[in-house]
């Protein structure tokens, strides 16, 4: 069992189901009030719902959204219950610290892999990108916008392309040239700038580097990568003219959390936009840029809101 916070959570499910419970009025706590969201995952078995809000309501605490799944009802694969609850606290005293506590004897009892954290807290991201800047710029400007609730201590890039973007947002922006040669010692950097910024979340915005399984395994949980969804049809360079010389009608994007397993881990999200026979090979590689923006902005906001959890190679997204 992991404690509460160390719990990794991610990803979707159309299966999952949503459900508000209102126990105050309207079901929305005053501004005032300290939201928390509660994410758990165990082995399915009877009173698991009943155990977490028996402790909500012993601890004076309202609950505003609760969205849970059971693996076993798409696929009996896992037989694990996952559970998603967000709700405010009633009384001041009940402090984070004092619900972790109290939370520890209901999930010994279940044995779940939980994780208890306070609502406001920001996502600490990091962005990786190296010449192909448009995912880049959507996040950006999502962020400073305010329609991506993340914090972004700084950009890492293999290349200077982006330097100037970067720091017109006013987020320093870091070089760390990778060569065969360097490639351990860049990676050993590049965990010092996690460690040192306290990073929560790194976000391979095409950051055309594929990283060691050490690295994937410092990051299991915590990293997630957009590609298009020619893959595994169209591998290698100009996957787009590939595709237009192929006569394809329908391109897409996948975000996904990295593995070692290259392009192959847990999918969060995915979209696809339709082309037509007389679409150029520019005209997709355009409309995939589209997409590729849309499906990763959704992926971080997800996991950056603890609405992902992953289900062995799948994921479980709440919302």
């Amino acid at each position: 069992m992991t404690d509460a916070s160390s719990f990794a959570t991610a990803g979707a499910d159309p299966t999952a189901t949503s459900a508000p419970v209102p126990l105050g009025a309207g079901g929305s706590a005053p501004a005032d009030r300290k939201q928390y969201i509660l994410t758990l995952a165990c082995e399915d078995r009877p009173g698991i719902v009943y155990a977490v809000a028996s402790f909500l309501i012993q601890h004076g605490c309202n609950i505003l959204q609760s969205e849970q799944y059971d693996a076993d009802a798409g696929d009996g694969s896992t037989g694990t219950f996952f559970m998603r609850v967000q709700f405010s606290a009633l009384d001041p005293m009940e402090t984070l610290e004092r619900l972790r506590a109290g939370f520890l004897a209901v999930a010994d009892s279940f044995r779940m892999q939980w994780r208890l954290v306070d609502a406001a807290t920001r996502c600490r991201t990091l962005i990786l990108v190296s010449k192909f800047g448009h995912c880049l710029n959507d996040l950006l400007f999502r962020h400073r916008i305010g329609a991506l609730g993340i914090d972004i201590p700084a950009v890492v890039s293999n290349h200077r392309d982006f330097q100037d973007l970067v720091e017109s947002h006013g987020i320093p922006f870091i070089y760390v040239p990778v060569t065969k040669e360097t490639k351990p010692e860049a990676e050993k950097q590049l965990l010092e700038i996690v460690d040192r910024e306290q990073i929560d979340l790194v976000v391979l915005a095409r950051y055309m580097q594929v990283l060691s399984p050490e690295l994937c395994q410092a990051l299991d949980g915590r990293a997630i990568n957009i590609h298009h969804s020619f893959l595994p049809s169209f591998k290698g360079a100009r996957p787009y003219q590939q595709a237009h010389a192929r006569g394809v009608k329908i391109i897409g994007a996948t975000a996904h959390y990295v593995t070692s397993d290259l392009d192959e881990g847990p999918i969060i999200e995915q979209d696809v936009e339709r082309v037509k026979h007389a679409t150029t090979a520019d005209q997709m590689a355009a409309a995939g840029r589209d997409v590729e923006c849309r499906v990763l902005a959704r992926a971080v906001t997800w996991h950056a809101e603890n609405r992902v959890m992953i289900n062995g190679n799948k994921t479980v997204v709440f919302g």
